[in-house]
């Protein structure tokens, strides 16, 4: 009986084509580009490139003139063949044309960029896929403007932006992270010369000047209106303070601070709002640089107690010596378990996580306690083991919640008060759990009005 050839010698597959022979494959490629006018220009490139890389930008600036002079509509049909054509045009220009010659690719790039506008007038792309494409080309516009060096990409880039600001902008602004730096630099410095740099450019130059390393062009521009306000103040102080400037971040810190409201028609003074998240967190920074660095612990401090921050409260810890960050967890905890908002409190305490605080401030404040926040069920599982009679409370405030508010959650209700019945029988007499069946008559009496069995 004849051996059955294996699935996997039949496969497609790299090792298997060529296991066919150079003349078989060449034959085959040739009936395919006959019937495949893509495939067929494609062979044409790779041919062009073996040759030379002024023989494929010549075959690519056909393909580029042919896409970019066409005027016909495209349905949402043949949308898919574009967008195939325009990947592999990509493709032959940034790896094949890079890899030879990165001044003729970037020049080629810079035009397969430029069809952009003339497309978009004329593609059915309902699904956006046409800008998506183009702006996951970003990475592959700085991988080649940075081969072809800042003497040839800074011009070619610079007069992109000059002319064609929108969607130039754009794209470069995504690519700025992956410029080399230096290439970055001089075309942050084109950018830069005479006025004020705003709108999009503005935004363009950010980005540069993140990548350049240049702080001040980064800070030029930002409009003086703008770096006045509390959020933006703070980010402008935050990067000065990291640069080691601590004078020039004090005074944008100072500059953005929140000024109290004028005095009212009665006379009475206005009262500064409490400083926002972001101004406060770049005080401590301006402070540290400074060398203030008590004066930085108590912000921190008074940011804890407005926040009730995990990660303000690791970040005051770090800069503590031994034992003293045991006494400013304790009090860090008590901050918590008293916080006029029990339920912020003890979110806190569970993320932190303190469960044995957590289940102390539900026994001591459970009349306080509502059970419409979405992660009681949670806090209630993580205590069960340890703390079972927190956790049978926060059961019922959570059954209690759901009735009171006469939602359609039957099943939801019976389910908590049959585990924190459960739970109640864990915590023995427990004098700070009310009798089980006192709540069951507190629930059916809740649900009276609203006429439903529970």
């Amino acid at each position: 009986m004849a051996k059955r050839p294996t699935t996997a010698k039949k496969s497609v597959s790299a090792a298997n084509l060529a296991a066919l022979g150079a003349d078989r494959l060449a034959d085959l490629l040739m009936e395919a580009g006959a019937a495949d006018p893509g495939l067929k220009r494609r062979l044409r490139m790779e041919l062009a490139a073996e040759v030379g890389a002024a023989d494929l930008a010549l075959e690519i600036d056909k393909r580029l003139l042919a896409v970019g002079g066409s005027r016909a509509r495209v349905s949402w049909r043949k949308r898919p063949a574009l967008l195939s054509e325009l990947r592999s045009l990509l493709r032959m220009i940034a790896d094949r044309l890079g890899a030879l010659d990165a001044r003729l690719a970037l020049d080629r790039l810079v035009a397969w960029f430029d069809l952009y506008p003339g497309l978009v007038a004329r593609v059915s792309d309902a699904k956006g896929e046409l800008p998506l494409l183009f702006d996951a080309a970003t990475a592959e516009l700085a991988r080649v403007a940075s081969a072809a060096g800042p003497d040839e990409a800074a011009p070619a880039l610079g007069e992109a932006l000059a002319t064609r600001l929108d969607p130039w902008a754009s794209w470069i602004g995504r690519g700025a992270s992956g410029l080399d730096p230096i290439l970055a630099r001089r075309l942050l410095a084109g950018l830069t010369q005479g006025p004020r740099p705003t709108g999009r450019l503005a935004l363009v130059v950010r980005k540069l000047a993140d990548r350049a390393g240049d702080l001040d062009a980064w800070i030029r521009s930002i409009p003086d209106a703008d770096a006045r306000k509390p959020e933006i103040g703070a980010g402008i102080a935050h990067r000065l303070a990291a640069a080691g400037r601590a004078e020039d971040a004090r005074a944008a810190l100072e500059a953005a601070r929140l000024e109290p409201a004028p005095a009212s028609r009665w006379g009475r003074a206005g009262v500064a709002e409490a400083p926002s998240d972001g101004w406060s967190a770049a005080e401590i920074v301006v402070l540290e640089a400074e060398g203030r660095r008590a004066e930085a612990d108590e912000a921190r401090w008074h940011r804890f107690e407005r926040t009730l921050s995990v990660e303000d409260l690791r970040a005051l810890l770090a800069g503590l010596a031994d034992f003293e960050d045991v006494v400013a967890l304790d009090r860090a905890f008590d901050l918590a378990s008293a916080h006029p908002d029990p339920l912020r409190g003890l979110a806190f305490l569970m993320d932190w996580p303190a469960l044995r605080e957590a289940s102390g401030l539900i026994l001591s404040r459970s009349g306080e306690i509502r059970g419409g926040h979405e992660a009681i069920p949670l806090w209630a599982s993580r205590l069960s083991g340890r703390y079972p009679a927190g956790a049978v409370l926060l059961l019922r405030a959570r059954a209690r919640s759901l009735v009171t508010l006469g939602s359609d959650s039957a099943e939801e209700v019976q389910g908590l008060i049959a585990e924190a019945e459960a739970l109640a029988a864990l915590a023995g007499d427990d004098a700070s759990i009310p009798d089980h069946a006192a709540f069951v008559a507190e629930i059916e009496g809740l649900a009276a009005p609203r006429r439903r069995r529970w």
